[in-house]
């Protein structure tokens, strides 16, 4: 029998593997996905914005769309780490997620919008999504969700390069995203 290994970036520097250490620790205590969000935020707001954090290739975006650098996924599917690489004005479809979710920004800012879904026995029609916040992330925010209740649309609004590092609790390099479920259904605009 083997045993399932971590995913690493070929590429890293000592300031990541630090990082993956702590939110390795924060994780490591088994509590559940609110308090660990909590925790792993705490533990990822001292890095972003550091220039010794990511190397250049994982900062470089994609001109069709937004772009995923994992970092790591832990061995046991507990966590993984990625860069998001957002150039002027990408964004998501409107998303929920497979798990809990921490986010900061590390370059330029973030834009998002936050919904609930209605379901069709309350609206007397069809589901549909409410827009319920608007929220500008600037360099440094740091903020974490769990499912339910995560409904959102991220995108770059400003001028130049943001980056944003996203820590799920589930294994990206399995998965291939953390999206659980895209809406297409209406939206307040």
């Amino acid at each position: 029998m083997t045993t399932p290994t971590a995913y690493r970036a070929e590429t890293t520097t000592a300031r990541l593997d630090a990082l993956v250490a702590d939110i390795r620790d924060a994780v490591g205590r088994g509590l559940p996905p609110d308090l660990t969000a909590y925790l792993v935020g705490e533990r990822l707001a001292p890095h972003l914005g550091a220039a010794d954090l990511l190397a250049d290739v994982q900062c470089q975006g994609d001109p069709e769309r937004y772009r995923q650098h994992l970092l790591h996924a832990e061995h046991d599917g507990s966590f993984s780490l990625v860069a998001l690489v957002w150039l002027p004005g990408q964004r998501t479809s409107i998303h929920d997620h497979v798990s809990w979710c921490v986010t900061g920004v590390h370059r330029g800012e973030e834009h998002e919008r936050r919904y609930r879904l209605v379901p069709a026995t309350e609206t007397g029609g069809e589901a549909r999504l409410v827009a319920t916040e608007d929220v500008v992330n600037p360099l440094g925010a740091v903020c974490g969700f769990a499912p339910p209740g995560d409904i959102h649309r991220v995108w770059n609004a400003g001028p130049s390069l943001a980056i944003s590092l996203h820590v799920y609790g589930a294994d990206i390099s399995r998965l291939g995203s953390s999206v659980r479920r895209v809406y297409e259904l209406e939206a307040d605009r």
